[in-house]
């Protein structure tokens, strides 16, 4: 019975990493705002050179 408990704990710390690995990537991805901002500041560095 003991192996049941081992596995089961495993697949919660591996899923807790998954789970976490996730959320970072989400809160690191540029926002909509972020993409408009980058677009018009190229934008404006092409049109000065």
């Amino acid at each position: 019975m003991s192996d049941f408990w081992f596995y089961v704990v495993i697949a919660v710390i591996i899923l807790h990493l998954v789970v976490g690995f996730g959320y970072l990537m989400y809160k690191m991805s540029p926002t909509k705002e972020d993409k408009e901002r980058m677009k018009r500041e190229q934008e404006e560095e092409n049109n000065v050179s």
